[in-house]
């Protein structure tokens, strides 16, 4: 593994950095607003599909007694 000084390795790090291309706000913006809607949208799904459950083996309990 070749050995690189401290100062190359700062030199490399910053060639690297100017590459990053970074959103813009708008597109950050809208990201974010979109995560928040599906996050939304999975946890009323999974809650509708948990209580469907729910209601089943409840119901298939009440046969057993």
């Amino acid at each position: 593994m070749a050995k690189t000084s401290p100062g190359e390795f700062i030199k490399q790090v910053q060639t690297e950095t100017k590459k990053v291309v970074w959103p813009s706000w708008a597109e950050t913006w809208q990201t974010g607003l979109m995560v928040v809607v599906m996050t939304t949208l999975l946890g009323l799904f999974f809650f509708a599909i948990d209580a469907f459950f729910d209601r089943i083996v409840a119901a298939l309990l009440l046969l057993a007694k």
